[in-house]
């Protein structure tokens, strides 16, 4: 039987470079036995943005069909357009034995493990108050107002990383991609999952 695939549910406040560790997780891991889930979404394209790699663009009355045949794990309407995680993509993966990164918040993920009781939680915070504001200045593109606006969130999400699996750090880039890396081998690693993995060993190990 072949290992089951795992879905790793990230979340962190934005600035805390979530998404630029499993970016470079998966840069650094180029087979195919792990990817990130691309959402669903009816948003206008942007321009530099990929459908399929960035988004799946699709039309409001197709999305709302999906939510009727029960299509998706979790969705919510954001500023009058919607975004949904795929049932049948993160089923399908992960059944192939393919690791999922599923890049959400605190409310999605709540959905998903609901759903998906094995999936493995990952929560990113920065080193400290100071240095997130410092990143979300950094950007130069947003106004005090939304700098402001971002620091309050990040505080709502922040108090959730209790109901995550795992913790990490972000003071060092590098010393928390090892981390991130760290937890992907552990999981891999678990009993059940080498047992499937390596079914023809284990049957010649135990065989009376």
């Amino acid at each position: 039987m072949a290992r089951k695939g795992t879905l790793f549910i990230v979340s962190a406040p934005s600035g805390a470079g979530k998404s630029s560790l499993i970016k470079a997780l998966l840069d650094a891991n180029p087979s195919s036995d792990m990817k990130v889930s691309v959402s669903h979404t009816t948003r206008a394209i942007r321009p530099g943005e990929v459908d399929g790699t960035h988004y799946h663009y699709i039309p409001v009355a197709d999305f709302k069909a999906q939510i009727e045949n029960n299509e998706f794990f979790e969705w919510a309407e954001v500023f009058g357009n919607y975004y949904g995680t795929s049932r049948v993509m993160i089923e399908n993966t992960l059944a192939r034995g393919i690791d999922i990164f599923l890049d959400i918040d605190w409310q999605g993920a709540r959905q998903i493990k609901e759903q998906i009781t094995d999936a493995r939680g990952i929560f990113i915070l920065p080193p400290s108050r100071e240095e997130l504001e410092r990143r979300l200045n950094s950007r130069g593109q947003d106004s005090e107002e939304i700098i402001a606006s971002r620091m309050a969130e990040a505080e709502a999400e922040m108090s959730h990383y209790n109901e995550y699996d795992y913790l990490i750090i972000n003071d060092d880039f590098s010393t928390a991609l090892e981390d991130l890396h760290a937890i992907v081998r552990a999981e891999r690693l678990g009993s059940a999952k080498q047992a499937a993995k390596n079914s023809v060993i284990m049957k010649d190990l135990l065989v009376k």
